[in-house]
């Protein structure tokens, strides 16, 4: 289990300066699109954001708890629904068919904004609307939005977003994009370092520090994802994976193993490991353009043991 030593991982101090100086000021706009990479704190600044939007208007208790549990009378969130979701669905079959990329965001669900924003402010001088994952919005849903936020309201849109190109250029034009950049090496490293409990933070030693780094890309949240994944990773796989595989019926096997054990969402997770391993040993990158591939199957979830397996056959007879 990973443990972190502080609960508020907001790294981004020029987005928080920006937007202390918004509330300090009360020089709110209608609309912010919070954009960057996944992990890098948009939601959990967002939160932040919006609990002291609360507190300056209205100091009740337990802001930040109705907030979280999103029982705020003045915020309504919207979220991503899976394309395959029925109310008889488990939670865990749910998180499943999210993780595999079927979600979006309907025009029943921004339908609701008007009426929303259409009843007085009970707790608070404004009312606010958080959409997460905003580019998940499909055609019909982003031209209601692109008339509600045209319509005057006491309402602050926070959009979140880590594809901001996928969002109507309108929508853009009609916001403040709040850019939350991704973090150096250097910065993941200390972040890795700083906010980690080090009794708790057991990587498996086949993983060099210097390839969890790069892993993140940036990301302080994908840190995290990718350590956890890393340790659930099986010895049987990760001990198969320390350098290109050249054995036939290896590669069958640890692609079986790979099919069986892991989630669409560890596959792709194990690939980019793979990808940062056999780039630094082989340097070849060609090696590197399979796995590409290998990963643009396992998002369309087609055979991907099948995937798994040409792909390391491919690659043991490169002269590696």
């Amino acid at each position: 289990m990973i443990e972190v030593k502080k609960n508020n991982l907001l790294f981004n101090e020029e987005v928080n300066t920006y937007l202390n100086s918004i509330i300090k000021n009360k020089s709110f706009s209608n609309g912010y699109i919070f954009y960057g990479a996944e992990g890098v704190g948009k939601k959990e600044t967002a939160f932040r954001f919006i609990n002291e939007i609360f507190k300056k208007s209205s100091p009740i208790e337990n802001i930040e708890e109705k907030i979280n549990n999103n029982n705020h009378p003045d915020l309504l969130i919207i979220k991503p629904n899976s394309l395959l979701a029925t109310k008889n669905t488990k939670n865990s079959d749910l998180e499943k068919t999210i993780k595999s990329g079927s979600e979006i965001i309907k025009i029943a669900q921004i339908r609701n904004i008007k009426t929303f924003l259409g009843q007085k402010s009970i707790n608070s001088e404004k009312k606010i609307v958080l959409i997460i994952d905003a580019h998940l919005l499909n055609e019909a849903a982003s031209n209601c939005l692109l008339k509600t936020l045209e319509e005057p309201s006491n309402g602050i849109f926070i959009l979140l977003t880590s594809k901001l190109n996928l969002l109507l250029e309108t929508i853009i034009s009609r916001c403040q994009i709040v850019r939350f950049r991704s973090l150096s090496s250097k910065r993941i490293e200390s972040i890795l370092k700083d906010y980690l409990d080090p009794s708790k933070f057991n990587i498996n030693t086949k993983l060099k520090f210097e390839d969890l780094i790069n892993s993140a890309n940036g990301s302080p949240g994908q840190l995290l994802k990718n350590i956890k994944i890393w340790n659930e990773l099986s010895d049987e796989i990760t001990s198969k994976l320390n350098f290109p595989i050249k054995n036939s019926l290896e590669i069958l096997e640890v692609s079986k193993l790979i099919s069986e054990q892991l989630e669409i969402h560890q596959q792709l997770c194990l690939v980019n490991f793979i990808q940062i391993i056999w780039w630094r040993k082989t340097k070849s990158i060609d090696l590197v353009k399979k796995l590409e591939k290998l990963k643009f199957h396992i998002r369309k979830n087609i055979q991907p043991r099948l995937a798994w397996e040409i792909t390391f056959l491919k690659i043991s007879m490169e002269d590696i």
